[in-house]
């Protein structure tokens, strides 16, 4: 009796056991199933960004692993609070603010650019919610000797100035993608499959020389403190190339700390600024003169008795000078025989002509911020603002508009593209002036730069030195000129027979006394370029007379006067 009662007693209990086990079997697949999908993510390859370096590979930008750390601000315990704070080194109560701002969010960034090191201390808290994801920092070897010109990126890796803006494009890779297996600290415990793989942003080859562009730092630096200037800067090119050697500005700052960075100290002077030009003009308007047919290089003007009255104006030299040739006007500087010349000229022809050298025409350098400088054209000119412009006043160039100015003079009146990027071919060129005439007033650039000339400062060790001083007065942001504020400047060649290098230095509001260009611009240029030519390796082309200028190991002036 009791067997027959048992046995649909155990016939259920099978019936049962075969209904609930198969239920378990999925149950613990669905649970595991769970547990996967929970670890396995999907996450972003970044891409590394290219690298930025000298013309002879030396690194100016370059990309270091980082990591930054995440929170889900609905996921974190408040006990872990306190335990997060101390590894991150932010007060409890910051920390606390923040992720009650973000409490109705499922992401919050807790640090952006973390060394590896201390993410990990971060990770090793396992505290739930809290993920690390690995992200690029750009690093600059250079510091603050090519802050302005190479410029930074901001906390994305994307270019916010300088060359890092201009070509970020072409330096911004692509990232990819890749299933992995994270544990709960939001570690990469391991790779599942990889979906598409990160492509790297491509490299950038500048035309700078590291060497070059530290002589130029150091000495412009040290100019400007010395003057207690308001500002400086210096461009190098090597002339037959049309490639920028050096690009230095000051005030600079350290693109690797940007926390302490003054107004106006990430502009690239050199290209974004512009300034009338003064005297170092003067070769052009020589130019023109010589162009015209109506002076030769044997051409006398008379300077007496040292002053010129054209209608409501008066030119006036430090000195009566006399008779002067053309080669003496620039020597000397001389306003009156200046003012001759131009007034003897076609003003339009003359404003042609600067036009030709590149003025008031942008370089196409590619920089963010290039200015195009003024070349004003009138319909009919008076003669006071004809005279004006001819010794560098009513217009107004670049730094780098005034050097390749001067680079024409250097390649016997060829213009050659300026680059800023190494070069790998022969750059376009257009001859825009004739190569006689460039080489005779070249040669007469070399008697300005000599002992009897405003830019004597600027002699060479060994080298033939050409160029021409400026010391120009401000203007008034009001209108007309500021007689207590001046820029000095100076522009110059060497060698003299076979140009190798043009440098410009300006030398913005020199207060110590010292404004002349003469005095104040010149001797950087001397120091500047007679390294750079040392150490480019230029055979020197003079008998050398001493050795003050070190080669460097890497480790009340009147409008117009000069």
């Amino acid at each position: 009796m009791l067997s027959l009662v048992s046995l649909p007693l155990i016939l259920l209990a099978k019936v049962a056991q075969l209904q609930i086990n198969p239920n378990e079997a999925r149950g613990v697949d669905f649970l595991q199933t769970q547990g996967d999908n929970r670890s396995i993510r999907k996450v972003v390859v970044p891409a590394y960004r290219g690298l930025i370096t000298d013309r002879n590979g030396e690194p100016l930008a370059i990309s270091t692993p980082v990591t930054a750390i995440s929170v889900n601000p609905q996921q974190i315990r408040e006990q872990d609070i306190d335990r997060l704070s101390v590894a991150m080194n932010t007060p409890a109560a910051q920390l606390r603010a923040r992720l009650k701002r973000y409490r109705n969010k499922s992401f919050m960034y807790l640090a952006r650019q973390l060394p590896t090191e201390q993410a990990e201390r971060i990770l090793d808290l396992g505290i739930a919610g809290i993920s690390g994801r690995r992200e690029y920092k750009r690093f600059y070897p250079a510091g603050e000797v090519t802050a302005q010109l190479v410029g930074f990126t901001d906390i994305n890796d994307s270019g916010q100035e300088g060359m890092e803006l201009a070509y970020d494009s072409w330096l911004t890779g692509e990232p990819g993608a890749k299933k992995v297996v994270k544990d709960r600290a939001g570690r990469v415990i391991n790779d599942i499959s990889l979906i598409k793989s990160a492509r790297s942003g491509e490299n950038l080859r500048l035309s700078i020389d590291l060497r070059v562009q530290y002589a130029a730092y150091r000495a412009l630096k040290a100019a400007v403190k010395k003057h207690h200037a308001k500002s400086g800067s210096v461009v190098v090119l090597d002339v037959t190339t049309g490639e920028v050697l050096a690009m230095a500005n000051q005030p600079s700052f350290n693109p690797n700390d940007r926390s302490y960075v003054t107004l106006g100290a990430t502009r690239n002077r050199a290209i974004t600024d512009i300034m009338e030009p003064g005297s170092t003009v003067k070769p052009f308007t020589i130019l023109a003169a010589l162009e015209s047919g109506k002076f030769s290089s044997d051409s006398v003007i008379s300077t007496s008795p040292g002053y010129l009255k054209v209608d409501y104006k008066t030119f006036v030299d430090p000195s009566n000078y006399g008779e002067l040739k053309l080669a003496d006007v620039l020597s000397k500087s001389s306003q009156v025989g200046t003012t001759k010349v131009a007034l003897a000229l076609d003003p339009d022809s003359t404003r042609e002509l600067f036009q030709r050298v590149g003025f008031g025409e942008v370089v196409g350098s590619g920089f963010p911020g290039e200015t195009l400088g003024s070349l004003p054209a009138y319909r009919k000119w008076d003669p006071v603002t004809q005279a004006t412009f001819a010794f560098g006043y009513g217009l107004s160039v670049s730094s780098l508009q005034l050097a390749r100015a001067y680079a024409v003079l250097a390649n016997d009146g060829v213009r050659r593209e300026i680059s800023l990027v190494a070069l790998d071919s022969e750059p376009e060129s257009i001859r825009v002036i004739g190569s006689g005439i460039s080489q005779q007033v070249r040669h007469m650039l070399r008697a300005a730069s000599g002992v009897k000339g405003t830019g004597k400062r600027a002699m060479i060790d060994g080298y033939s030195v050409g160029g021409k001083t400026g010391t120009m007065h401000k203007v008034n942001p009001g209108g007309g000129y500021d007689t207590s504020r001046y820029m000095s400047a100076f522009a110059g060649l060497s060698p003299i027979e076979n140009p190798r290098l043009v440098t410009v230095v300006v030398i913005d509001e020199p207060r110590d006394g010292d404004y002349f260009g003469g005095l104040v611009a010149a001797p950087v240029f001397s120091e500047v370029t007679g390294n750079a030519l040392r150490l480019l390796q230029v055979t020197p082309d003079q008998m050398a007379v001493n050795h003050s200028v070190a080669v460097i190991p890497v480790v009340t002036g009147k409008r117009g006067d000069s």
